[in-house]
């Protein structure tokens, strides 16, 4: 895979990496799960299925995964919205994700960063990220970087 980085250092409280179309709930996905689907669907190369396999086994390592701590984070009868913010204080979490954008490039999927101060209602936190509710008006939209 090309190891050239994609500009991904914060410049917000908050970062949020996702992709450009609504899924069937409204929401904007994550670049994990549009990645991870991608590998679902057998549509992954063998050197981008073990850069996933890799990185997703270090990630969740390195931090918690809200839906353990607290399942009904991500129930989509009370949060059918909700999505995660990094802080932008985890620069070690935010850093890694180049290669997930790389493959999303790869596969023609449009993805943005976005930053914000305020990306909704919090509905969990922890030391290096935040799961929040947005806003009605924004859906999952704060400032788009790139793509």
């Amino acid at each position: 895979m090309d190891d050239r980085p994609y500009e991904t250092a914060p410049d917000g409280p908050f970062v949020r990496f996702q992709g450009t179309v609504r899924n069937a709930r409204g929401a904007f996905p994550g670049i994990f799960v549009l990645v991870n689907g991608l590998a679902r669907e057998g549509k992954l190369t063998a050197e981008q299925e073990r850069f996933r396999r890799r990185t997703n086994d270090w990630y969740d390592a390195a931090y918690p995964n809200p839906a353990h701590v607290d399942p009904s984070v991500y129930d989509r009868e009370l949060h059918p919205t909700a999505v995660a913010w990094f802080r932008g204080s985890a620069r070690h979490l935010i850093g890694r994700v180049d290669g997930y954008l790389r493959i999303l490039t790869a596969h023609g999927i449009g993805w943005e960063r976005l930053t914000s101060a305020d990306p909704g209602r919090v509905i969990y936190a922890d030391a290096v990220q935040v799961v929040v509710v947005p806003p009605r008006a924004a859906a999952g939209r704060a400032t788009p970087s790139s793509g």
